[in-house]
């Protein structure tokens, strides 16, 4: 797989039905190895062990309905009262981070009301905080640690 703009780390991984499959610590099972999949175990790593954020406190492919239409949000962070707090959308490597993603990452919020979108493709990573309910939001220099956002 390709080398992320993301810290290195050991995965497990194993061979199954003739497909790679990498160890989820958060959902706690191997699922299979997309490219899309390796972006967000890494990020889920980075959050983890770079960012203080507790598997405890995240959510992984979680079920979003919008519209009426069943969607997965790719992580999402929740806060010690479990208030949804950030809503990360992760990309395959080859996926341009574009206005298209970040709308993705929105069309989720209006479900979830969070304060940060953050938009990766492991490469490229862009958070946003959120100002007011019109949709107006901030692009951030650096994604915020875990006591910063949970104080």
């Amino acid at each position: 797989m390709q080398t992320l703009n993301l810290p290195p780390v050991k995965f497990r991984t194993k061979q199954s039905g003739g497909k790679l499959q990498i160890f989820d610590e958060v959902r706690k099972k191997y699922v299979v190895l997309t490219p899309e999949e390796w972006v967000r175990q890494h990020f889920i790593h980075y959050l983890m062990s770079g960012l203080g954020y507790s598997a405890g406190l995240i959510a992984v492919e979680m079920l979003v309905k919008v519209n009426g239409l069943s969607q997965r949000a790719d992580i999402v962070l929740y806060d010690k009262k479990g208030c949804a707090r950030v809503i990360v959308e992760c990309k395959a490597p080859e996926v341009n981070v574009s206005r298209a993603v970040f709308n993705q990452a929105a069309r989720y919020n209006t479900r979830l009301n969070v304060d940060y979108l953050i938009v990766t493709n492991g490469l490229q990573h862009y958070c946003a905080q959120l100002l007011d309910e019109e949709g107006n939001y901030e692009l951030l220099k650096v994604i915020p640690r875990a006591e910063e956002l949970y104080g």
